[in-house]
């Protein structure tokens, strides 16, 4: 099945966040990590910027550099955020960052590259004393149910649990510095505003848009009926 630009961008279009988190995620991240109020911190892969307030609030006199490669998401961001002289936001690739961070934050967008490339290029920016927080998708079972492995079997094939997870953050050179799973209340802080979306654009909608809408609406349902087999698993990790 092909992918439909207009009709994604129609669905996730003014959506706060592209993915389950919320702000408490982001202060237990920087609160583990010792991130100072004068922090320098990059948001990789930031959407719309859902994450940028929270960044904000654990350094509140340091600097956000927001980065997205998806043009949509980098107005959005600049829209919500381009009158604040703490934040800058670019259009750029997350395997290409440049400059140093005291942390690098990434919300659930390290599968794109893989949790030990990612690190390992990721590893020039992280200034001496700082760190990597990034959440990823993880089995909480060693028997999850054909339905949840043939959903992810889709989106994300190479998905590990919390040991594999684990391995590849040693591969990559780095240590575990605290984990934690994200609760109920982040997966809702997406699919709460997602549903509402679906449902005020299903009337009239065309084959394509419903399609996406049916995908988006099945997304949300397998993780309600399946949430104690899977979840997202935050890391915060320094370079050795």
């Amino acid at each position: 099945m092909s992918f439909d630009a207009e009709a994604f961008f129609t669905l996730h279009r003014d959506l706060p966040r592209e993915g389950p988190g919320e702000a408490s995620d982001v202060v237990w991240a920087m609160d583990v990590a010792g991130t100072g109020p004068r922090a320098l911190i990059a948001d990789v892969a930031c959407g719309p910027g859902g994450d940028i307030a929270a960044l904000l609030q654990g350094a509140p006199e340091g600097h956000i550099t927001a980065l997205d490669k998806t043009a949509h998401f980098v107005d959005a961001a600049r829209v919500r955020w381009g009158g604040d002289p703490r934040v800058t936001v670019l259009r750029a690739d997350m395997s290409t960052i440049a400059n140093a961070y005291d942390l690098i934050w990434c919300a659930g967008a390290v599968y794109f590259l893989g949790v030990e490339t990612a690190l390992r290029a990721w590893r020039k920016s992280v200034r001496p004393g700082g760190a990597i927080a990034f959440s990823e998708a993880c089995w909480f079972t060693e028997t999850p149910s054909d339905a949840a492995r043939d959903f992810w079997a889709r989106e994300n094939p190479a998905m590990t649990n919390a040991r594999g997870i684990a391995a590849q953050i040693a591969a990559a050179g780095y240590d575990i510095v605290e984990q934690r799973n994200l609760s109920d209340a982040a997966w809702e802080a997406y699919y709460t505003p997602l549903d509402a979306r679906i449902a005020t654009l299903r009337p009239g909608a065309d084959k394509s848009l419903n399609r996406v809408l049916d995908n988006a609406a099945a997304e949300a349902a397998s993780w309600r009926a399946h949430r104690g087999e899977f979840g997202y698993l935050l890391s915060v990790v320094r370079p050795r």
